[in-house]
């Protein structure tokens, strides 16, 4: 098995709808199209990316892993576009383990008008998964091709659709008049810790892993009359009349009436080589735990010269490829192959040869991509824009043309907390997202001390690039007071309360994360005291912002700033709340202008004054995990601090309002009274 093909697949049957779209327009005939729906850039990353299934109105689309969207890409004579983002695609091609990742955007091209052809050429591949229907007038269930596929008119995409053409209805009278109904996707999936979905097995189902006795292939009913109550319908064979539940399936006991996982990843059209054979969970197609990104994200800040630097040696070595070390000694050469590609017209020879020096190093070894991976911290993307963000800016606005970020001074308000040492107005930001990967049945952070349960994009071990975002917004920077929230810190360090905490902390690691987490210590991915401070105080200033900056609560997102002392990066107390947008004009300046001093005083003194009170008091603010409770929240609740999870960075875990304010019964909170 060469590294080119470590999974199993068949080329021959590659996906590529606008291909098939061509060669049924040669046939000069009413033909199906091939787009099927639309989504949004950020919808498309963060919950509908390869591997996903994506509801249409008739029917569910996987999109495909990467090596499909290349042949979108090849469409176009021009070079794809990319993102910069230097410090995110070096995390990227870490995480990856492949030095040449670049970050691309969707295959998109806006149109002129609704009804022009410009980008047709472009889009998501897909295919229709599950390929088994059922249909909704006689309950029969089938595969893909027993049904007649319907996408004609060329402006209405929901009316794409699955039909069983020859339905005679629920009572099978032949005698009937056929007639054309609808086909929707059979609900039941078998998936995997280790990222595979797969099909569900009816005909092996219902005949209890054997052959049907009556025929080899014999047609299937999936009976459903209780819709909308879990497992409920009932497979039948109309050939041998056995008949079994779904329910059979579920809970505990199902698990072994499931077969073992066969190590399929419909998205790259691949099984694993090896197999899986791990216990498969039978999931439904619409479950929120069948699909969870791993992405990674920074704003993006003015590079460094270290940092330019290291990006010019980078486009050097990708321009020239093979050329690089042939020519590596003869800069004129250099020089000329580089035109119009990468601009070097402004360096002395001297800087030059520099860069390309640093171009021919050699990448790191496959053990020391392992420990780099082993020995990173997702905090290490923050850092630097904590830097940036840290020192006084020169007069009362900068803006850095190339990464789009604008900052501008805000005076703190006389009556605005002291615990609030500084305010930033970010009036223009630039955010950049990439996915690495995703998961099944546990989101990234309950299994990242396990790397293969990390499904990957594509089948080739090395990918050239993976999609990402570009977002555009804007934002208000707080900082708070490090001497005080240290002394606080190690004040809270010494509680029943944090104790109580960590102990949670601990059976929720144990209960929650893979086999390996014996290896790993649980105190080491509990977030500090700070972080719930920060944490908390971020949301409570999302839902007070809300109520007037003209954008929902679901809109604005936090981005936090909070570790202590560690070797090679200074402590940090601060928060950027934030809101932005996939189009190039980002969004409209109301967020900013609640930074200026007197609006900003109103915002966080009604935030605080209403963190005093919540109407599922006096449980809520009393509420301390104990045993055998292992949630990651103490006095927070949807009624009072809890955010959408387009929001929270954190799904609602670490969050306490006893660390912001003193409630009754407790006196940990960090503000002070303050009137």
């Amino acid at each position: 098995m060469t590294e080119e093909t470590r999974f199993l697949y068949d080329a021959t049957k590659a996906v590529d709808p606008l291909g098939d779209l061509e060669e049924e327009a040669e046939k000069q005939a009413k033909h199906n199209r091939a787009k099927v729906g639309s989504a949004r850039p950020s919808s498309l990353l963060y919950t509908y990316g390869p591997g996903s299934i994506m509801d249409l109105p008739q029917f569910t689309v996987m999109p495909t892993g990467l090596d499909d969207w290349e042949r979108i890409w090849r469409r176009r004579d021009s070079l794809p576009p990319t993102i910069h983002a230097p410090r995110l695609r070096e995390v990227v091609r870490m995480m990856l383990r492949s030095p040449d990742v670049q970050l691309r955007p969707h295959p998109w091209q806006p149109k002129k008008n609704s009804r022009s052809a410009e980008g047709n050429d472009l889009g998501v591949p897909a295919r229709v998964f599950p390929q088994w229907l059922r249909c909704t007038g006689c309950d029969m269930l089938g595969m893909l091709s027993q049904f007649d596929y319907k996408n004609t008119h060329p402006f209405r995409t929901d009316l794409a659709t699955f039909e069983h053409t020859k339905c005679t209805g629920r009572s099978g009278n032949r005698s009937r008049k056929p007639m054309r109904r609808t086909a929707v996707p059979a609900r039941y999936l078998l998936a995997c810790a280790d990222g595979h979905l797969d099909e569900f097995p009816y005909e092996l189902w219902v005949h209890h892993g054997q052959p049907c006795s009556q025929a080899e292939v014999p047609p299937l009913k999936m009976v459903d009359r209780t819709a909308g109550k879990g497992a409920s319908a009932v497979i039948e064979c109309a050939a041998c009349d056995m008949r079994r539940p779904m329910n059979e399936a579920q809970s505990e006991s199902g698990k072994d009436k499931l077969p073992k996982c066969r190590g399929r990843h419909p998205h790259l059209d691949a099984f694993e080589p090896r197999g899986c054979g791990i216990d498969t969970k039978l999931m439904l197609v619409g479950a929120s735990n069948l699909w969870f990104p791993a992405t990674q994200s920074i704003i993006v800040m003015p590079e460094s010269q270290q940092e330019k630097a290291s990006d010019l040696a980078d486009r050097i070595r990708t321009t020239l490829a093979d050329k690089l070390h042939k020519y590596r000694q003869h800069l004129d050469m250099i020089r000329d192959l580089l035109d119009d590609r990468v601009d070097v017209t402004g360096l002395s020879d001297h800087e030059l040869e520099a860069a390309v020096e640093a171009a021919c190093a050699p990448p790191a070894t496959p053990e020391e991509q392992e420990e780099q991976i082993r020995d990173w911290d997702p905090v290490d993307l923050l850092v630097p824009e904590w830097r940036y963000l840290l020192p006084d800016i020169l007069g009362t606005r900068v803006e850095d043309p190339k990464s789009g970020l604008t900052l501008a001074t805000r005076q703190r308000g006389e009556e605005l907390q002291p615990e609030i040492t500084r305010v930033l107005a970010v009036e223009k930001l630039r955010k950049v997202n990439a996915l690495v990967g995703f998961t099944r049945i546990d989101d990234m952070d309950r299994v990242g001390d396990l790397p293969r349960r990390l499904a990957p994009l594509t089948r080739t071990p090395r990918p050239t690039w993976t999609v990402a975002t570009e977002d555009r917004g804007e934002g208000i920077f707080l900082q708070l007071d490090e001497d005080r929230v240290a002394a606080w810190e190690t004040r809270i360090l010494d509680t029943d309360l944090w104790q109580a905490h960590r102990a949670a902390h601990h059976r929720n690691f144990e209960r929650r994360f893979s086999e390996t987490a014996v290896h790993v210590n649980p105190d080491s991915r509990l977030k500090p005291p700070r972080y719930w401070l920060v944490h908390t105080f971020a949301h409570i200033l999302i839902r007070e912002l809300a109520l007037t900056c003209g954008y929902s609560a679901a809109s604005l997102s936090e981005r936090l700033y909070a570790w202590p002392t560690a070797e090679g990066r200074e402590p940090a107390a601060g928060l950027l709340i934030c809101t932005t947008a996939s189009d190039s004009d980002g969004t409209l300046g109301g967020l900013v202008q609640l930074s200026e001093p007197t609006r900003l005083q109103r915002v966080v003194a009604g935030a605080l004054h209403k963190a005093r009170r919540c109407s599922s008091d006096p449980i809520c603010s009393m509420r301390t995990p104990q045993t055998p409770e292992d949630f990651l929240h103490g006095a927070a609740c949807h009624c009072c601090v809890m955010a959408s999870e387009t929001s929270c960075e954190r799904a609602n875990r670490f969050l306490d309002r006893r660390f912001l304010i003193d409630l009754p019964g407790s006196n940990f909170g960090y503000f002070s009274a303050h009137e």
